[in-house]
């Protein structure tokens, strides 16, 4: 149950009851939130302010109405009209008290939304070169697009995990010619040094031998434009498995790979090229050099050039040079069309920080091809900063100039690595300690959360908890009406916000705040605890009141059901024992 929703509903009602129907856009502007001040109330409504203008009327007239009308209803204690017209809405403890039952009738799905309507939404994270294995900065793209699209299913979101290969560009020729070196060193040859220009981390060296004992020594007698495709598509092969390993011990799994050299060879580039010539769209021209460093698909000649700035790009795109040969961004605009033409009306693409200038770009290609019938929302994701005791960590001598996303894994584990890649936003750098995340403190908020919810379940487990327990089974609005403390008022409230906390997370695009809201109530779940060790009678288990003791259980039974909930969003697993 959503309360927010729900007594916005029940507002909106009576609005129409009161003053008449409205349009739809001013009845959805009316929100119930959380006031500034918590003094002020539970919840709070502008609905008197988003009256006014269409009714002529001051906001503090029309609160004065939907005041009187609310004080009717069973649940709210008080409703006061604040400031210019706000009103502030107080709910009895009984209606709090009484959440609780449905949060243990939900289990894990408390939280669970229809926001969404089983609507189509794609989601392209990591989308890594196969070049390599995937570095640091690659995990915190693929933990936030995962977490985006299990925030998205749980908001009602019909979600696409989808990864891009990068398998057409020349970096995948010095790949090629890497593994061959390495190939060659496999059968015995002397390499030497690696050239410049090659990949030179030992991540390679098992790949030119498993390419050697593949072939044996038939590619050596050829020449290069012989081996070259095969090495290539061998190679590709190992790193997409090598970095589908690495996902999989992240906790993430695609639904669909798309190749770009695919693409390219099915000529679904001059099929889309094709499509915007039609519409006025390309037009062969010189470009002005952009100011700043130059990129790599500018050149002062004529080209075949798309115009994005009529659709709000700050210049127009090159699609193919002077030569004839298409830009990556060619590319591009292939993969757009065949993934709206699988019928997504919204894309979200997760991109590192240096992807900044595609943004504008891909809006307005997105905009032309779906003749503005989709969206497109891009996240980037800052670097990452390794530490080991506060000190940088060094690179990774396999990897050659990069730390790995094996090396963290094997240092701290799946759950930890993706809890604190989603205690920042992306757009903002994070430093991840990897000693700090190992600490049992409140200032490490993996262990705070996943201790919370432990320690739910570390009472439950109390020999001398079974009859209590027992009666958690079938707790009722009689036994949760024992709850009356301020603090255990305070943490209901708490839980009761988990619902509205997974729409607006899901409609901001933003799965951070899952993180943000386990570390707030964990800290409430941890206060009331603490109070038992001042107060005897705070203490969750209570040898001379069963029924305190039950409601209690049953407090920490939502809970421990809350966090998980959110864990699961997070890829997180809930530990029910800290070791």
């Amino acid at each position: 149950m959503n309360i927010f929703n729900e007594l916005k509903f029940h507002i909106q009602a009576v609005v129409e009851d009161e003053f008449g129907t409205f349009p739809t856009d001013v009845m959805r502007t009316i929100t119930v939130e959380l006031p500034k001040d918590a003094s002020h109330g539970d919840l709070a409504t502008n609905a008197a302010m988003v009256l006014a203008k269409p009714l002529g009327k001051t906001p503090r007239e029309i609160a004065e109405v939907v005041r009187n009308r609310l004080l009717a209803h069973p649940d709210l204690v008080a409703v006061n009209v604040a400031g210019p017209g706000f009103i502030n809405l107080t709910l009895t403890s009984i209606f709090w008290q009484r959440q609780l039952l449905t949060i243990l009738h939900a289990g894990t799905e408390y939280g669970s939304s229809n926001l969404g309507g089983q609507e189509a939404i794609n989601i392209e994270y990591v989308s890594a070169n196969p070049t390599g294995p995937m570095h640091i900065g690659h995990a915190r793209g693929a933990v936030a697009g995962d977490a985006l699209a299990l925030l998205l299913q749980k908001a009602g979101y019909n979600v696409t995990r989808e990864y891009y290969i990068n398998d057409a560009g020349a970096q995948t020729d010095v790949l090629a010619r890497s593994v061959y070196l390495r190939y060659r060193e496999a059968l015995g040859d002397e390499i030497g040094e690696i050239p410049a220009g090659l990949y030179p981390g030992d991540y390679l060296i098992p790949v030119g031998q498993s390419l050697a004992a593949q072939e044996g020594s038939s590619l050596s007698a050829l020449p290069e434009h012989e081996w070259l495709p095969q090495v290539r598509q061998f190679a590709i092969a190992q790193m997409m498995a090598l970095i589908r390993q690495d996902l999989a011990d992240l906790g993430i799994c695609h639904d669909v790979f798309t190749s770009e050299r695919t693409l390219h060879e099915e000529g679904r580039i001059p099929q889309v090229l094709e499509s915007l010539d039609t519409k006025g769209l390309l037009y062969r021209g010189i470009l002005e050099p952009p100011k700043g460093k130059i990129p790599d698909d500018w050149e002062p000649r004529e080209q075949l050039l798309f115009r994005s700035t009529a659709h709000g790009d700050d210049c127009d795109r090159p699609l193919a040079k002077s030569d004839g040969s298409y830009t990556y961004f060619a590319g591009d605009v292939a993969y757009a069309q065949d993934k709206l033409s699988r019928g997504f009306p919204k894309l979200v693409m997760v991109l590192g920080a240096d992807h900044g200038g595609y943004i504008s770009r891909m809006k307005a290609l997105i905009k032309v091809l779906s003749e503005d019938k989709a969206s497109l929302e891009v996240i980037l994701c800052q670097l990452v900063k390794l530490f080991k005791s506060g000190q940088p960590f060094k690179m990774s001598k396999r990897a050659g100039t990069f730390i790995t996303v094996r090396d963290v894994l094997d240092e701290v584990g799946k759950d930890v690595l993706r809890f604190v890649m989603l205690t920042r936003k992306p757009e903002q750098p994070l430093d991840f300690d990897l000693e700090k995340v190992k600490e049992q403190s409140k200032d490490n908020p993996v262990f705070y959360v996943q201790y919370a919810h432990a320690r739910c379940h570390s009472v439950l487990r109390q020999p001398h908890a079974q009859e209590a327990s027992a009666r958690t089974q079938s707790a009722d609005a009689a036994l949760v009406a024992h709850l009356s403390h301020p603090a255990e008022l305070a943490l209901i409230r708490r839980l009761c916000y988990w619902p509205r906390l997974v729409e607006s997370a899901a409609q901001a695009y933003e799965p951070h705040r899952v993180a943000y809201y386990l570390y707030e109530l964990a800290s409430e779940l941890h206060g009331l605890w603490s109070l038992g060790n001042e107060d005897p009678g705070m203490r969750f288990l209570l040898e001379d009141n069963t029924d305190l003791s039950a409601a209690r259980l049953t407090l920490a039974k939502a809970v421990a059901t809350v966090i998980a909930s959110g864990l699961h969003v997070l890829g997180v697993e809930p530990l029910e024992e800290m070791r």
